[in-house]
């Protein structure tokens, strides 16, 4: 590899492990504003957007810069696409903390409404899965990436069980139609973040491995929902 693609391949992971931290601390908060009903910590949230869609811009263009000064090949060029599509995966991760972290604020205003389903622990699963994704990425390790892709079910059979637990509210106490309807989006963002953090780890894989595991059963992976 030529020094100077070394170089900007190197600044550019920086930066990509400094967007995955941003991003990774934006759903923790975004989550922990909605258990605690936290309005100011929403709030920040929400502002804190901006610096995430600031990195995701510039990492992109790095990112381009480098395929066309450099027109890398091989192992080089696998790894500038990946990055782009990780890139891409958490700009969408941090609009849903944003998502998120607005349906707190709304709720915070509301009375506290009793519900019979956990979103603490679906958003616990989520989140464990984009920690890991993010740590397959900085240690480059297949075997733990695979893992987060077999843990996505689980997180789509929790958020199918708060669906049918949200319905079933809705037909006993049709008063409460706003905030369930909040709280059922709240847990479809988290849904969400599960099958970005999925994502992540396909394409870890595929700039490790050079395979594209999307779409396929094989290797106890799982389809990915992009």
């Amino acid at each position: 590899m030529p020094i100077h693609l070394k170089r900007e391949i190197d600044k550019l992971k920086r930066k990509l492990l400094s967007l995955s931290a941003i991003t990774e601390d934006q759903v923790r908060r975004s989550v922990k504003s909605i258990e605690q009903r936290d309005i100011q910590l929403a709030k920040e949230v929400i502002h804190g957007d901006t610096e995430v869609d600031r990195a995701e811009v510039e990492i992109e263009e790095d990112c381009l810069k480098i395929l066309a000064l450099h027109q890398p090949v091989a192992v080089d060029l696998r790894f500038i696409v990946a990055l782009l599509k990780i890139n891409n995966d958490l700009g969408r991760i941090g609009d849903l903390a944003v998502n998120i972290a607005r349906k707190a604020a709304t709720l915070a205003s509301q009375p506290p409404l009793t519900v019979p389903f956990d979103l603490a622990e679906m958003s616990e699963r989520a989140q464990a899965m984009l920690r890991d994704s993010l740590d397959s990425l900085v240690n480059l390790d297949t075997s733990l990436a695979l893992n987060v892709c077999a843990r996505d079910d689980e997180v789509d059979r929790m958020k199918r069980a708060i669906r049918h637990q949200v319905e079933e509210m809705l037909r006993n106490t049709p008063e409460h139609i706003s905030l369930l309807l909040k709280l059922l989006a709240a847990s479809r963002n988290i849904e969400r973040i599960a099958d970005l953090a999925t994502n992540i780890a396909e394409d870890v894989i595929y700039m490790v491995e050079g395979k594209i595991i999307r779409h396929r059963a094989e290797d106890d992976s799982l389809p990915a929902k992009r």
